[in-house]
């Protein structure tokens, strides 16, 4: 359903400049229509919709009153920018978001010069701001920087390092916390309960007590707010806060739906040079959200839905997610294995650890935006004898590399990384993507890694994982909906380093790791039907590789191709090393790569994706052709 709101101020919005000249009740008209032209947007396209509904008034505030994009304004993981890009000359393509071609669901500073940094991770934004404030002091350059960070991405490290560099800067910068009380599903930890804990012994300043206190502390503004008064108190004002023990001058907190009070701040800090100022608001993440069901992640992240009645469209699905396999079947060994843990970084409900969360709330850990902790953090239970399973997306692992390193690889731990949306993601696009993690962990010494072809693999690979106690593994898998095999009862240990032979053939091999199994077999019923044997091969670990396998498939065949889901240097290099190792590449034989390209793939969905990347059954048909230089004709599949 295509529903499109009345907006009369805001079809007169064509760039930020639009807005420079209109009076504070105008803006709040403004931030009304424009919350509800964001909510017929993602109602449209499906996407994040919960953490830019929180910062309307922000928004436009802040394009009201800095010169943008001249004035950098640094939106924190980039999901909540779709107000943003509305206000920037994209608003004729925001129904375009997150699809083939459109706009990004993230900042990307290719799409917009008013995307003054891109993002797709949290908590770099005041990393990042800092950086321009002091690139524009050396450069001698005139314009002010905004750090807008929240959304729960305050409990990553990252933050605090910037903070602490920020706070004995001489470059000013404005860092803005918006405090919603929320993560992508409810904060954990010490800070979120500290704000909570500001926010709850403060109450919001009046307008003219506000006004009073800034005309104090900045007496450059005094000819806007009528020289009232000399001397500089506190008052409502948090008494010593964190911020300030780290050099900040705090603000807050404020109400950030109050375009008022929002606009005199920020026009006063505008005209100040005020050094690294931290100001904090407090603003309900999902305002205005049609939704009515009683569950907080839904206000992050939807698919297609009715804007009238907020019921969400989804896709049918005919066999169960992979996410979801991978909780029931932890949940099952958990019966049974009281050593077993679970440990997520802040993402219980999109690594399916919600539900084990429920079943075992003592054994389920989330502790925040913390990858590079999260991994420690298992490092020290298994020290302790425990089973840790650490689920992260492929992507945020990457955030934790060093701790996988030094903290989990050097010391032979049985820390049990579970790796969800390995491999291409679909509209999220390349900020998400799990392209690389076969790379980064197939160098590590004593690493087994593992990688479903289906659902049934994946409930045999948990099993595998919980009696691997000597040391670290992964098991990675994509995002979406598996194959619809039937699944066991109970998972079966797999022999470490063993593939296996799904169909015998003589002339070609394809070795597949993971879900493109699937397509491996399209591609050989194709060259079957041009009288070419085909064997395909599941490898089932990456690492180690099945070297006996592999030598076999290298001696009976005259090509062999090797399909993954992941960038160059992944599975195909160590398949490749022992091939050259063995001299099994000095016998005739035709040997293919197939990985991701050299670039990143943009948003579509997983199908297309997959396409363009040149990973689908008619890539590989294709590519079992030109091997055998046999030509090569449309309609094969």
């Amino acid at each position: 359903m295509s529903y499109r709101p009345d907006t009369p101020l805001l079809d007169l919005i064509s760039t930020p400049n639009d807005l420079k000249e209109l009076s504070v009740s105008q803006l709040r008209q403004v931030a009304d229509e424009l919350r509800a032209e964001t909510i017929s947007a993602v109602s449209v396209t499906g996407g994040h919709l919960g953490a830019g509904l929180g910062i309307v008034e922000l928004t436009v505030a802040l394009h009201h009153v800095f010169d943008t994009p001249h004035d950098k304004v640094i939106l924190d993981v980039g999901h909540q920018a779709y107000p943003h890009k509305i206000l920037t000359g994209r608003r004729d393509r925001i129904r375009t978001l997150r699809q083939k071609g459109g706009l990004s669901g993230f900042t990307k500073r290719s799409e917009s010069e008013y995307d003054s940094f891109g993002a797709g991770h949290s908590s770099t934004s005041i990393s990042s701001g800092l950086g321009m404030a002091a690139a524009r002091d050396l450069l001698g350059k005139d314009f002010d920087v905004v750090s807008v960070i929240g959304d729960g991405s305050m409990s990553a490290g990252m933050a605090y390092e910037a903070m602490n560099n920020a706070g004995v800067s001489a470059s000013s910068i404005l860092v803005i916390l918006n405090d919603n009380e929320m993560s992508i599903s409810q904060p954990v930890g010490a800070i979120s309960a500290y704000l909570s804990k500001i926010i709850s012994s403060h109450s919001f300043p009046s307008f003219h007590e506000l006004k009073k206190q800034l005309t104090q502390q900045f007496p450059s503004y005094l000819e806007l707010v009528n020289r009232q008064v000399k001397k500089f108190a506190r008052g409502v004002f948090a008494e010593s806060t964190l911020f300030e023990k780290m050099g900040f001058f705090y603000i807050g907190p404020i109400d950030g739906h109050n375009m008022d009070h929002l606009v005199l701040i920020l026009k006063t800090l505008k005209v100040s040079k005020h050094g690294p100022v931290l100001l904090h608001i407090v603003t309900e993440k999902g305002r205005g959200h049609p939704f009515t069901e009683n569950n907080a992640e839904k206000y992050h992240a939807v698919a297609k839905f009715n804007p009238i009645t907020g019921k969400q469209i989804k896709p049918q699905l005919n066999a169960p997610s992979y996410t979801n396999v991978f909780a029931e079947s932890l949940i099952q060994a958990a019966e049974v294995d009281d050593r077993i843990v679970a440990i997520t970084a802040a993402m219980p409900s999109g690594t399916g650890l919600n539900k084990f969360a429920e079943r075992f709330p003592k054994r389920s850990f989330d502790v925040g935006i913390a990858e590079q902790h999260a991994v420690t953090f298992a490092a020290g239970m298994a020290c302790e004898g425990m089973k840790p399973f650490a689920a992260i997306y492929s992507t945020f692992l990457q955030r934790g590399y060093d701790q996988v390193v030094h903290d989990v690889m050097l010391h032979d731990l049985p820390v049990r990384f579970i790796i969800d949306r390995a491999g291409l993601v679909g509209e999220d696009g390349a900020p998400h993507a799990g392209t690389f993690d076969l790379t980064y962990l197939g160098c590590l010494p004593n690493f087994i890694i593992m990688a479903p072809s289906d659902e049934a693999e994946l409930k045999h690979m948990i099993a595998t994982a919980v009696a691997i106690d000597d040391g670290p593994s992964a098991v990675r898998y994509p995002r979406g909906e598996s194959v619809g095999v039937e699944l066991p009862k109970v998972g079966s240990i797999l022999q470490i380093g063993k593939g296996r032979v799904v169909r015998e053939g003589t002339t070609v091999a394809i070795l597949s790791l993971g879900t493109r199994l699937q397509e491996a077999v399209s591609a050989a019923d194709a060259l079957q039907a041009r009288g070419i044997s085909t064997t395909v091969a599941d490898a089932r670990f990456a690492k180690p590789i099945d070297v006996e396998l592999i030598s076999r498939l290298a001696k009976e065949h005259a090509v062999l191709i090797t399909v993954e889901e992941n960038a160059i240097g992944g599975f195909a290099t160590q398949v490749l090393h022992h091939l050259a190792q063995a001299g099994l590449l000095d016998i005739g034989l035709a040997v293919r790569l197939m990985v991701l390209p050299d670039r990143p793939i943009d948003h579509d969905n997983q199908i297309a994706q997959y396409k363009d990347a040149g990973l689908d059954a008619e890539s590989i048909l294709n590519t079992a052709l030109y091997a055998l230089k046999v030509p090569v004709t449309s309609g094969d599949l």
